[in-house]
């Protein structure tokens, strides 16, 4: 749905009452959408970038390797776009040295990975088995990150919990899954904690508990409508508490790290800021979508030390009005928040249907965790964009706009007063997208799916990213515009090395041209074929 210019217009001011009774030092009235400020990130800001298990790993049977819900769910018939799994993805498995060469590339602070919990625990249960292989891989990835100075941040569930656990208990809809967790977790704490200090118990559960049990979108792709989110979301918070409080127990004086969660929050804006129902749809949004977990942790019971850090994932905005569900069609999450989603027609949306670039909600959101949350600290676990096109880009430059500008309102937040303390680029290759098979590409350097080899070209994106790693944010305008010019010019040499490779290479796919996947070239053939066709009508 779009919204009119008119109603554009009228949405530039603030959100929600509670924010304007209590932010001071935040001016939700303020329209300076688009206004860039130039400066520096505080000493000691850590850049980095990341990636999950299942997307990109790969090796879904080797070593030992238990099924997760989604090796099960991509390999039923159409679950994801043209049936695509993450059987090999990336082959992160054995492409440790490789890809942290990448990162050594962008001068990154550290990597953001998540532990595939099957491969560790192929039942799920320990008692059950430990497989000391897939142990062995994460101690050398760990390791060698070490070694290049790149801090890990380690994910412990990113969505790929083990089958048996599903199958033999209805995975999070079962109570049971809280002491599962838990055993896990303390397993890695075993035998990761001395080097890692950064652990993150969940990545973005409402997709979980949402998409996984309400919509079905995800593994395991049951549609428990009304009942099956509340309580998959329950059981995941309840995980959360409990793994926080094993590691503040049993390691925290030894290991001396900090155990946090990743939430993921679209930011909420009235469509009419005069309309009480409108704002008041706003923060239902906002709260059913980050409140839900935050709020437990940061305003339940919760002791204050058990608030080390909160992860924070987010990519978009949305503007929100009421929308009065019928009450005959029956209890869903959805009709429960009763919200309608609106989008500005001006916004770009390059790739992923849900993902419009709005900036300024950014700086928004954090400033409502702040204000909600007691100024927890904050690191940016997930911010990117994806593109979705047939042909190969390298020269990515709405992800340049996307970054400049994204984190340019993070900074203008924490000169708000926002306690954020790194940012994680989402993500550093292109990878497996869930439902979503490979059509979407989320990262700075490009991979060649069909090419066995899995080879990986910088996007110009990468060329940017690391200047702004470099000086520590934005020094000056000039500057800035130069990075710009020079990460085009350098995708322009990896468009041609992409497009020099052999051509066995891409001979797999034969309902597209291919060679080379370059897309100033796909563009002129397609012009050349449709002239002709032109022709031969006339």
């Amino acid at each position: 749905m779009m919204l009119s210019h008119r109603v554009g217009r009228a949405c530039h001011v603030l959100v929600l009452v509670l924010c304007l009774s209590a932010a001071e030092d935040f001016d939700w009235s303020a329209n300076n959408h688009d206004s860039f400020y130039y400066g520096t990130f505080p000493n000691g800001f850590s850049w980095g970038a990341g990636s999950s298990a299942y997307q990109t790993e790969g090796a879904w049977d080797k070593d030992g390797k238990g099924l997760s819900i989604w090796d099960v769910f991509t390999h039923k018939k159409g679950k994801t776009f043209l049936n695509d799994t993450g059987d090999s993805s990336c082959e992160g498995y054995y492409r440790i040295k490789d890809d942290i060469s990448l990162m050594k590339e962008l001068n990154l602070n550290h990597y953001r990975f998540s532990i595939s919990w099957p491969r560790i625990m192929p039942t799920g249960i320990r008692s059950d088995h430990v497989n000391e292989k897939g142990v062995k891989y994460y101690n050398a990835l760990i390791n060698e990150l070490l070694e290049h100075n790149i801090t890990p941040i380690v994910t412990l569930y990113h969505w790929d919990l083990p089958q048996v656990l599903q199958e033999k208990y209805g995975g999070w809809q079962n109570i049971s899954m809280i002491n599962y967790f838990n055993d896990f977790a303390n397993l890695c704490f075993e035998r990761y904690g001395d080097r890692v200090k950064h652990w993150i118990t969940f990545n973005n559960p409402w997709s979980v508990a949402v998409e996984g049990y309400e919509t079905g979108e995800h593994a395991p792709g049951l549609k428990l409508r009304g009942t099956g989110a509340y309580r998959a979301a329950h059981h995941i918070i309840k995980a959360h508490a409990k793994v926080w409080h094993t590691y503040d127990t049993q390691w925290r004086k030894k290991q001396k790290g900090m155990v946090g969660i990743s939430l993921s929050g679209d930011w909420g804006e009235p469509v009419d800021i005069s309309n009480q129902k409108d704002i008041e749809a706003a923060e239902r949004y906002v709260q059913f979508y980050i409140g839900w977990f935050a709020t437990p942790i940061f305003h339940g019971d919760y002791p204050q030390v058990m608030k080390d850090f909160i992860g924070v994932g987010h990519f978009t905005t949305r503007y929100i009005t009421q929308k009065s569900f019928p009450f005959n069609r029956g209890s869903t999450y959805f009709s429960d928040r009763d919200v309608a989603e609106l989008v500005d027609p001006r916004w770009p949306d390059p790739g992923s249907e849900w993902l419009y670039s709005v900036p300024w909600g950014f700086r928004r959101l954090l400033n409502f965790i702040k204000t909600q949350y007691g100024n927890p600290m904050i690191f940016i676990t997930e911010n990117g964009v994806s593109e979705k096109m047939l042909c190969t880009e390298l020269c990515d430059d709405w992800r340049i706009q996307y970054y400049k500008d994204y984190i340019n309102e993070m900074l203008k937040a924490i000169r708000d007063g926002v306690n954020v303390k790194g940012y994680t680029a989402w993500s550093l290759l292109d990878k497996f997208e869930w439902d979503e098979g490979y059509s979407e590409r989320f990262g700075l350097y490009y991979v060649d799916f069909r090419n066995k080899n899995k080879p990986r070209y910088p996007k110009a994106s990468v060329q940017f990213y690391k200047r702004i790693i470099r000086f520590n944010g934005f020094p000056n305008q000039r500057e800035v515009e130069i990075w710009k010019r020079k990460a085009t010019e350098t995708c322009s040499t990896s468009n041609q090395l992409l497009a020099a490779d052999p051509l066995t290479s891409h001979m797999e796919m034969v309902t597209e041209v291919v060679v080379p996947t370059v897309c100033t070239l796909c563009i002129l053939i397609s012009a050349v074929v449709l002239m002709f066709l032109l022709r031969k009508r006339n």
